[in-house]
């Protein structure tokens, strides 16, 4: 696992075919959710919001991996049947659309349980 300073050196680490999407998830990530602060975590960029883990994620060679904790995973199973799954992991193939609507409702799902958890 690399160390990266932030999240511009990690997006500049990356394939360059695949620099635009990522930075297409991070820009939904800071729409959905402009007060998360923005950080390397596990090697990957990490969103937290009010101290807890929002979403996750990486460039792997073959798919996206969107981490947004198994509570929303769990939500979502229906919609994320059609991709390879782990407990709280959804690995996106570069190879398809990738689908933005489910990731922004994944954001949203877990800004309002956070929401909840922290009032």
């Amino acid at each position: 696992m690399k160390n990266y300073k932030d999240v511009e050196a990690y997006l500049l680490d990356q394939s360059e075919s695949i620099i635009p999407l990522l930075i297409t998830i991070r820009e939904l990530i800071q729409s959905e959710a402009p007060e998360a602060i923005e950080k390397i975590s596990y090697g990957m960029p990490a969103y937290h919001y009010r101290g807890k883990p929002l979403i996750y994620f990486a460039a792997q060679k073959k798919h996206l991996g969107i981490y947004a904790t198994p509570n929303a995973h769990n939500y979502f199973e229906e919609q994320l049947q059609p991709y390879k799954r782990g407990k709280g992991s959804v690995q996106f193939p570069y190879n398809r659309a990738i689908p933005f609507k489910i990731i922004r409702e994944m954001i949203q799902f877990n800004l309002n349980a956070i929401d909840q958890l922290t009032q």
